[in-house]
């Protein structure tokens, strides 16, 4: 397994990963817009995945602004969980942030929300020193958000 930066051929890959957590972040597989975002992701280069071969097994899109870097939308394969891949991912992002980042941020489940105990989002960022800051809006599919922040 190698976490690299996104290439447009890895598009079908991470669409595919989105179908495995709709049901925490809302529609996305059949979604026009998030098929834009996605391209447009990796053709910025702000997409890494994490590959087995031509195998797209995780991926997480980054957004630098800074002194904030922002961390969107980490998915692993639910084959692949447990593995190491998405902190492989996060350490990745975070090895390549602009020198002037001084923050990092990602938005997450709330403490109410099934992806929150169920997927252990918000335990995964604690793990990686993450820690709980205000609340966001909520989700596409309703859920609770809450943003996560980590100084670098």
């Amino acid at each position: 397994m190698q976490v690299r930066t996104g290439r447009p051929a890895d598009a079908a890959g991470l669409v595919r990963l989105a179908g495995q957590v709709e049901h925490w972040f809302g529609p996305m597989v059949g979604e026009p817009d998030f098929h834009a975002a996605v391209a447009r992701q990796l053709d910025r280069g702000s997409a890494l995945v994490a590959a087995d071969g031509p195998a797209v097994l995780g991926g997480l899109l980054v957004g630098h602004h800074p002194p904030v870097c922002h961390l969107h939308w980490l998915v692993v394969d639910a084959a692949a969980r447990g593995l190491g891949l998405g902190r492989a991912l996060v350490a990745e992002a975070l090895s390549r942030c602009p020198a002037e980042v001084r923050t990092v941020e990602v938005v997450t489940f709330g403490a109410d929300h099934p992806g929150a105990v169920v997927g252990g989002a918000r335990a995964f960022y604690e793990r990686l020193g993450f820690s709980p800051a205000e609340a966001a809006a909520p989700g596409p599919e309703g859920g609770s958000r809450q943003v996560y922040r980590r100084a670098l």
